[in-house]
């Protein structure tokens, strides 16, 4: 839940825009408003507005139109200066407060019309590192899967769906917990889920994925289940207490499996699953590169982009089938 009642009354109302007309969901307003919050106070004291120096300490509360008209793309330049000097925020970090700013001035000065000028018009996003993104192998895939299926208790076949699916689909977790039995079409082998943005599309299930979701829903509990604010009698995957099952307890789940199966929990994790899923199927099933963009929810193809990176055997491979090989 954000705190709105410490907001002044500009930012509460580009809040309530992001949720209804940009149609942001809960967890990203939530972020624009940590980030805002942040850049205010930087702002109190940057113009010496207050004599604190700790952002904690200091209220926005007051903060005014007039003040707000005063920031100029030098303002917000320091404000970012500050996070990369003081904060030592990465550049990815960096990237999205600068995302925030850019995103609220224009609501001001075209939405709002608070402000006659929009400071961040002009305003860079630092260059971001490409980094390969961590997966597992084909072979650790399948140790995965073979140690969460041979182990013996009461929620097997529940967490084997769970890495069954996220092996096969690059599911995301807010998407997966978001699960619903009756978004499941067994005749047609696909679900829909609710990704970034509330955005709805459409998941391809295949055959390991419909057996594994039909033998937990075999063992699912019918009895008992909670009727509450997070619908959890109609939700597909259940914790221990009959209730939707939360972000971490899959977190759990699937750290205690990797364990199990000897990988480095300190490298893996459940978006690293979504990783191993994308890059599978770029590497071994020849997938389309705009396919596989439809298949994550991905806005930008050049987000996609990074799991289109080739291993040492691919090069390998390629220099061998060179014709003049012979």
């Amino acid at each position: 839940m954000i705190n709105s009642d410490n907001n002044p009354e500009f930012v509460n109302s580009f809040l309530d825009y992001s949720i209804t007309i940009l149609n942001k969901s809960p967890n990203s307003v939530k972020e624009y408003n940590y980030d805002l919050n942040m850049f205010l106070k930087f702002m109190k004291i940057h113009f010496k507005l207050t004599k604190e120096t700790d952002l904690r300490n200091i209220s926005i509360k007051d903060f005014s139109i007039n003040t707000l008209k005063k920031i100029t793309l030098d303002d917000i330049h320091a404000f970012v200066s500050y996070l990369a000097l003081n904060q030592r925020a990465k550049p990815a970090t960096r990237a999205r407060k600068i995302s925030t700013i850019r995103i609220f001035f224009s609501y001001l000065s075209q939405k709002a019309k608070l402000i006659d000028n929009n400071p961040a018009q002009n305003l860079e996003t630092p260059k971001l590192d490409r980094r390969m993104p961590k997966y597992l192998s084909l072979d650790e895939s399948k140790k995965l899967l073979n140690v969460t299926m041979d182990e013996n208790d009461e929620f097997k076949e529940r967490d084997f769906a769970i890495i069954t699916l996220f092996l096969n689909c690059g599911l995301r977790l807010s998407e997966l917990i978001g699960i619903n039995l009756q978004d499941i079409d067994f005749n047609e082998y696909k679900m829909t889920v609710i990704g970034k943005g509330n955005k709805e599309r459409t998941i391809y299930l295949n055959k390991a994925c419909i057996h594994a979701i039909q033998e937990y829903i075999k063992a699912r509990p019918t009895e008992g289940l909670k009727h509450d604010s997070k619908a959890s009698n109609k939700a597909l995957f259940l914790s221990r207490r009959k209730e939707r099952i939360s972000k971490r307890t899959v977190q759990y789940i699937v750290e205690k499996e990797l364990r199990k199966a000897g990988l480095d929990t300190s490298k893996y994790s459940t978006h690293k699953l979504r990783h191993t899923a994308a890059t599978l199927m770029y590497q071994y099933g020849n997938v389309d590169i705009r396919a596989l963009q439809e298949l994550l929810g991905h806005e930008s193809i050049s987000t996609t982009e990074i799991y289109t990176h080739v291993s040492n055997e691919q090069v390998r491979n390629a220099v061998e089938v060179n014709p003049l090989n012979e």
